[in-house]
């Protein structure tokens, strides 16, 4: 069995669609997504009834992303204004009914957002949304820190030295390129910033291999921030 780990797709469905083609993926395959599905990109909705299909075929294991848990605050407490500057908007968009009267999320969907996972781990690599503290080991990490590390970290990406177990795979910060470090794999590729220089590329890595595999944006609509 193959384990490949998904980045941030941000409601690019048609992205989704043509790096699946790309993957071709067998159904002894575990798929990983590493969160943000939703915000920014067209078709949020779109997303996730992508991926509730995929998994009635494969093993799937979704992770939270920050923009999942913006989502949720707005379920749960009403919070709508960091998620709105973060590019809910497009998200309620691609959620309201036929005749245009009112935002409809299926129970389906909120329930989906609410069983993603905030980390993932197996005996070779740690997974996570956005990445850890370097300076901890990851068992560190998850006693002293927990969610909003696992959801927003960023100074990783700066580090030289990682007191990880084990490599870390996660996503969040948009680069170029993927990173592909000894303890650190970063696959965040800028699918939704497409009008960017460099980026506009959906990015998923085979493990243990460390072999990527790639798609252009292809979802049309420019991305809205």
């Amino acid at each position: 069995m193959g384990l490949i780990a998904i980045g941030d797709i941000h409601g690019c469905a048609a992205s989704l669609d043509a790096l699946l083609d790309e993957i071709d993926p067998s159904e002894d395959d575990h798929l990983l997504f590493v969160g943000d599905y939703i915000d920014r990109g067209p078709r949020s909705k779109g997303v996730i009834d992508r991926l509730l299909e995929l998994r009635e075929t494969y093993e799937c294991t979704f992770l939270r992303g920050n923009h999942e848990a913006l989502m949720l605050d707005y379920l749960d407490i009403g919070a709508f204004n960091l998620w709105r500057i973060n590019g809910g908007i497009t998200t309620m968009q691609s959620y309201i009914s036929e005749d245009g009267s009112e935002v409809v999320i299926p129970e389906a969907h909120e329930q989906f957002v609410r069983d993603t996972k905030l980390y993932y781990e197996t005996d070779d690599f740690f997974f996570v949304h956005a990445g850890l503290k370097a300076d901890r080991s990851i068992k560190q990490n998850i006693e002293e820190f927990g969610e909003e590390v696992f959801l927003w970290e960023r100074s990783h990406l700066e580090a030289n030295d990682m007191a990880w177990e084990k490599p870390v795979v996660c996503g969040h910060t948009p680069h170029a390129d993927p990173i592909d470090r000894d303890k650190l794999l970063m696959i965040d590729t800028g699918c939704v910033y497409h009008e960017e220089p460099g980026m506009g590329v959906l990015t998923a890595v085979r493990l243990p291999e460390r072999t990527f595999v790639t798609a252009q944006y292809a979802d049309g609509t420019p991305a809205v921030q």
